[in-house]
Parts: structure tokens; sequence; C-alpha cells
């Protein structure tokens, strides 16, 4: 699971779960309470990310990249959709140690779609060394 190469900072929540409709709010079909946040320090800490985002309403988590590849980057989850918004509408290119973050809304089906390409990728590499035809010109 994606999921399991980050710590958990409070309470266990499923994240996958806390996509909601947003068919009755108004709000564009790609906004949720989840957000994806790249670009931040290295060394930046959960509190730090509470800090920054909290005051755009109550946090239910906050998830930080440890592993290389996931160094940098962060999930955070709002009580509230809305809270959710106006953090990304406001913290989008905001500077945190001269770095430029960049908010995201969550979006599991394109999360999903490239691990399956990069999947399906590996099978082929792997049958084109098992049967020998890497390098062959078509």
């Amino acid at each position: 699971n994606y999921f399991s190469r980050w710590p958990v900072h409070m309470k266990v929540v499923d994240i996958t779960k806390a996509v909601v409709s947003t068919q009755s709010t108004g709000l564009p079909p790609e906004v949720n309470r989840i957000l994806y946040v790249r670009n931040l320090p290295y060394k930046i800490t959960a509190e730090e990310i509470y800090d920054i985002f909290g005051k755009y309403g109550p946090i239910r988590q906050v998830r930080v990249g440890v592993n290389p590849e996931t160094k940098g980057t962060a999930f955070v989850v709002y009580e509230d959709i809305f809270d959710a918004k106006n953090a990304c509408d406001h913290l989008s290119g905001f500077n945190v140690c001269n770095r430029y973050l960049v908010v995201l809304y969550y979006q599991s089906t394109k999360l999903y779609q490239k691990v399956d390409a990069e999947k399906k990728q590996a099978q082929l590499d792997a049958a084109k060394r098992k049967y020998g035809v890497e390098g062959l010109a078509k």
C-alpha cells in the first residue's frame, strides 16, 4: 500500500475514505479534504506543518514523507472540505525556508494509475529479459 510509507502523527484514519462528494457543496469535483503537499523542506516536522496548515481549520491528520521517494511531500487531511479548499487556495506558492509549496488536492485515481503503469512496465521489462527480446528492432 502506498500509504504504508508514511508515518502517522495523529489518530489513524483511512485516508481513502476522507474524499467527500462535492455535488452537494457546489465545489469543483477535484476538491476534497485531503491535500497533497510537495516541495517541502526535507527537515520539516509534522508539528511545523500543523502550524502552517492549521491556520485554515482543524486538521484530522498529517503524514510526512520519510523515505527517499516521499521526502519533501506530505498529506494533510482536514475535518472540513471548505477549510481544505481555503488552505489550498492560500498556501499554493507559499514560501517555506526559501521553497515554494505546491499544494494539490489528493486524487487517488491518478496515484493508482501511475502505480499501475509502473507495475505494467516492470512486468513488460521482465518478460523481455526472460525471452531475450530486449533491444530487438520493431
